[in-house]
């Protein structure tokens, strides 16, 4: 379902005028006309529905009446009511990073955090870190996959720093946070379903996925020490970029379908 994210919220008269780069995709995109209607993601993530009421080709602006209808909420994604996901991602060569972050946004990962790691091609991180760039990348991926989910992409980070990060994720230490490690090895690796399976609920889940070259033993043990769990999957080699979109949705299969899966065993 496609939507419009919107940096502003209606006026005290319920409109919302849209200009510059967003203009361009409402008449060359959406190929929007005056009536047409369209589902608004506003800042504090609610789903609004709105009525083109003006476009104004000269000034390249369109103007939105908000809709005070029952049926905006049926069109909302509910999954990540349940659990957030955070995808702890080892930095990856520019345009294999901006993918990394566009399909992490489709899947509604909460925060991406970039890691530098020993694998990482050098300097590449800081590099390549646009915030800008990556902004407007999940800006397209919200609107294209309709994710109610407000994603923002991290500082880069040392791995001692990213386990500080999820630390402070998990300060209320409910005990329902599950945290992960994709390994391309398989000795001491545990499976998917058996590491979730170990909670009750599962409220918040950290992924971790290596760069081009993988993640080093040494950075796989200080992330065990940090409380992550290495896991394998049994298929093929895959790039990091295609590993990346394969454990997020794996993950978040087997949470977010755990009580199907269990109630079966």
């Amino acid at each position: 379902m496609r939507q419009f994210v919107s940096s502003t919220n209606p006026d005290k008269n319920g409109l919302i005028v849209v200009e510059g780069k967003d203009f361009r995709y409402f008449r060359q995109v959406l190929r929007l006309n005056t009536g047409d209607m369209l589902s608004v993601r506003i800042p504090d993530g609610q789903l609004v529905n709105t009525t083109v009421c003006k476009i104004d080709d000269k000034k390249h602006s369109v103007t939105l009446q908000f809709c005070d209808t029952q049926d905006s909420a049926e069109n909302q994604s509910s999954f990540t009511q349940t659990c957030e996901f955070y995808l702890f991602q080892f930095a990856a060569k520019g345009q294999k990073m901006d993918l990394i972050i566009r399909q992490a946004t489709e899947c509604g990962v909460s925060a991406i955090i970039p890691v530098t790691g020993e694998f990482c091609q050098a300097g590449a991180a800081e590099k390549n870190f646009k915030a800008e760039r990556y902004d407007r990348i999940i800006k397209e991926a919200r609107q294209q996959s309709g994710s109610p989910v407000n994603t923002r992409v991290e500082k880069t980070m040392s791995p001692e720093d990213a386990l500080e990060y999820w630390k402070s994720v998990c300060q209320d230490g409910s005990g329902s946070e599950m945290a992960c490690v994709l390994y391309e090895r398989s000795e001491k690796t545990t499976s998917l379903h058996k590491l979730a399976g170990q909670f009750e609920q599962i409220k918040k889940c950290a992924i971790v996925c290596g760069a081009e070259g993988g993640i080093s033993p040494q950075e796989i043990e200080l992330l065990q020490n940090g409380g992550f769990t290495p896991v394998h999957f049994d298929t093929n080699i895959l790039r990091c970029e295609t590993a990346a979109l394969y454990g997020i949705a794996a993950v978040q299969s087997a949470v977010l379908e755990k009580n199907l899966w269990q109630s079966k065993e």
